[in-house]
């Protein structure tokens, strides 16, 4: 296969496969708590990167600076992806998605109260972009206000966590970067799983979700949004940003029957175009593997 052809191919991976863990988190949750569901699957997650770094001969020794950094991410990140397994118990797979869509946005702002200078068309951007958001915070469509506010706040503290991991020491093997924040973030959560989870009885399409969301949707994606990132134009790799919802929008529809009213179509129409303003327009930053929600 040509190299053109391996990056579409790696492409076509991260959009369908982090596309899809909105309807993996849905189907997940159905009869496992939240909490629990993600602290053991970022464990376990972590567990198979630190394997790959192992097999690959790569060390998973890092310095009491870049663990730190590791594990602060990794309350961050993971943190925010526990808030977004909560908020799909009430929202539909599809909202979600357009919400976490809104991260590049919050980026932006980010910066901004960082003083880091950008361009008046990425601020115009982010104005409607928000204006969009705006459209999808009324709930309908078995949204609940709760469940949509804790989207809006996963996506912030992604947000954050993608922007302070460009900026803190951080291992400088990739696989044991993610690693360790997994794992971070997995044990910390770990005691409120426990208590979270009391007596469970998981269905059986609840345990294949979470374990599709193991594997598939952390490693696999992720080792595929690693490849790209060295070898394809990081504004290439960054229309996972927009393309995700889509996806997520199609697969809640053709299994979850999810109903799109014309509001949640107008607003999509305005968050995703806005995303794919400020990621082709913004100034590059450091990109880490880390700016993705899957």
């Amino acid at each position: 296969m040509s190299h053109r052809g391996k990056v579409w191919t790696a492409l076509w991976v991260v959009y369908l496969i982090w596309g899809s863990t909105y309807l993996a988190i849905a189907v997940t949750v159905e009869t496992l708590p939240p909490v629990f569901a993600v602290s053991t699957r970022f464990i376990a997650a972590g567990t198979i990167m630190a394997l790959v770094v192992w097999r690959r001969g790569g060390s998973m020794r890092v310095s009491r600076r870049a663990l730190g950094s590791s594990v602060l991410i990794g309350c961050l990140l993971p943190g925010a992806n526990a808030v977004l397994f909560y908020a799909e118990r009430n929202v539909p797979t599809g909202l979600a998605s357009l919400l976490i869509a809104s991260v590049p946005l919050w980026v932006v702002l980010i910066r901004l109260t960082a003083r880091e200078h950008m361009p008046t068309i990425a601020l115009a951007a982010v104005g409607v972009g928000f204006a969009g958001v705006a459209i999808l915070l009324q709930p309908s469509g078995g949204a609940t206000a709760g469940g949509v506010a804790l989207c809006v706040v996963s996506a912030a503290m992604w947000a954050v966590g993608s922007f302070a991991s460009a900026r803190l020491p951080m291992p400088a093997n990739a696989f044991a970067a993610t690693s360790w924040q997994m794992l971070a973030g997995g044990v910390i959560m770990l005691p409120f799983g426990l208590l979270d989870a009391g007596s469970i009885s998981p269905s059986r399409s609840s345990v294949l979700a979470w374990l599709y969301l193991v594997t598939i949707g952390s490693v696999v994606g992720y080792t595929a949004y690693t490849w790209l990132l060295t070898n394809a134009p990081l504004g290439m790799v960054s229309t996972y940003a927009y393309v995700n919802p889509v996806v997520a929008i199609i697969l809640g529809v053709a299994f979850r029957h999810e109903h799109l009213t014309g509001r949640i179509l107008i607003g999509a129409a305005v968050v995703v175009a806005s995303v794919a303003v400020v990621v082709r327009r913004e100034p590059a930053a450091p990109a880490t593997a880390d700016d993705a929600a899957g």
